[in-house]
């Protein structure tokens, strides 16, 4: 496949942009997203890049879906191409929990939980698509069927805060083991607009914002500095495996505990994120606006989202440069293929739970959810007719005393 020339800051925002206002479903599930939205709708990518790019991501600590966006933007259009995806990406989801933030007592209306029900049955209905597609690209044989199906079970017993690592490091063993015969689709080379020295600034750059954070002291004061705020959003971004969710223990950690917030203003944030499209990683953006600062709010918010995204960034930045050399390594398509399949099984984990598990309470919320479902696997439209119809549905539904 041939791609496309490269793309205009201009247009890769709008992309991203329609990405973070319609990709509901979580940090897995946006993988679903990214992939049919650039490599099959747009075409900038092919499946060996995204594959190679995703087991990258996977391996780093950080939020993987935001990484891979990143990082696609960044092979498309060079730094700005990074910079406006990542913005478009999280700019949604910023912008309406900012309207949380001011507007919280409109979420107690009585029309408010079915809306919110309607799009966790979105949820539903797209990492259920998610994961066929996905099986299609990365589990397409017998071998790397069965290490996503142990990825599946292992995610199912696991509760470890790292369960998500252990099943990827579990996948790349097994890869090693069982697809040695497996060629990935062709020895690519990811191509970024820097060199190995740009990658060893990366990961200084990296050393001392983690340095900084883990040990800038944690404050008890009724009013926190914005250095303090930006440290404890930085150390819970560069310390987290697994991506989004496995983020919030840590950042409970260093808002509650210190008196920064009450426990339910975390809850109400936590809640929120729930119900807006985007990656789950700007739930800092509630966060930050709640801690009191002698800045705006506006200004705190945007300090806690900048420094919990950016230590997964640089990581990703200081190792895309050697990737080819990791690439070139014996059995590294193995490996790799290992990672991709282990990554189906994810992906039908959260399927399960949290998202089934929450979302589908009745036989009626089984049969919204998978009408949505059989409409994105026969129409393969926008995922906002999805949203159009689960809504309108659960709204019906709640409106009708059902």
């Amino acid at each position: 496949m041939t791609s496309p020339p490269p793309s205009s800051s201009a247009e890769i925002f709008t992309a991203f942009l329609r990405l973070g206002a319609t990709s509901f479903g979580g940090p897995v599930a946006h993988l679903e997203y990214l992939r049919r939205e650039f490599v099959e709708r747009r075409g900038w990518i092919d499946s060996a890049h995204f594959g190679q790019l995703l087991a990258v991501c996977q391996l780093l600590p950080g939020p993987a879906s935001s990484q891979l966006g990143f990082g696609i933007g960044l092979l498309r259009g060079g730094w700005r191409g990074a910079l406006v995806a990542f913005a478009g990406f999280t700019l949604p989801s910023v912008l309406l929990l900012l309207l949380f933030v001011q507007l919280a007592a409109s979420t107690q209306a009585t029309w408010w939980p079915a809306v919110v029900h309607g799009l966790k049955l979105v949820a539903v209905a797209v990492v259920a698509h998610g994961v066929v597609r996905m099986a299609q690209s990365f589990a397409p044989d017998v071998r790397r069927a069965l290490i996503a199906l142990v990825a599946l079970v292992a995610m199912l017993l696991l509760s470890s805060p790292l369960s998500q690592l252990l099943v990827i490091a579990g996948g790349a063993v097994l890869g090693a083991v069982l697809c040695r015969t497996t060629a990935l689709q062709g020895a690519v080379t990811l191509h970024v607009p820097y060199g190995a020295r740009g990658g060893a600034v990366a990961v200084g750059a990296f050393g001392v914002l983690l340095l900084g954070a883990l040990v800038w002291p944690a404050s008890t004061d009724a009013v926190v500095s914005l250095a303090a705020l930006g440290a404890a959003f930085a150390r819970a971004g560069a310390l987290v495996f697994g991506g989004g969710h496995v983020v919030l223990p840590l950042l409970d950690a260093s808002l509650v505990e210190p008196g920064w917030m009450t426990a339910d203003q975390f809850l109400t944030g936590y809640g929120a994120a729930q119900a807006v499209p985007g990656p789950l990683f700007s739930v800092a953006a509630y966060l930050g606006a709640v801690v009191p600062t002698t800045w705006p709010w506006v200004v705190g918010a945007g300090v806690a989202t900048v420094a919990v995204f950016a230590p997964g960034f640089l990581l990703l930045v200081a190792v895309l440069p050697a990737w080819s050399r990791v690439r070139a390594l014996p059995h590294a398509s193995a490996v790799m293929a290992g990672v991709n399949a282990s990554v189906v099984g994810l992906l039908a984990a959260a399927l399960y739970d949290p998202i089934v598990v929450a979302g589908v309470l009745s036989g009626f919320d089984a049969i919204i959810a998978a009408t949505g479902f059989v409409f994105l696997l026969v129409t393969r439209r926008s995922p906002l007719w999805v949203v159009a119809w689960c809504v309108g549905a659960s709204l019906l539904r709640a409106l009708s005393g059902g």
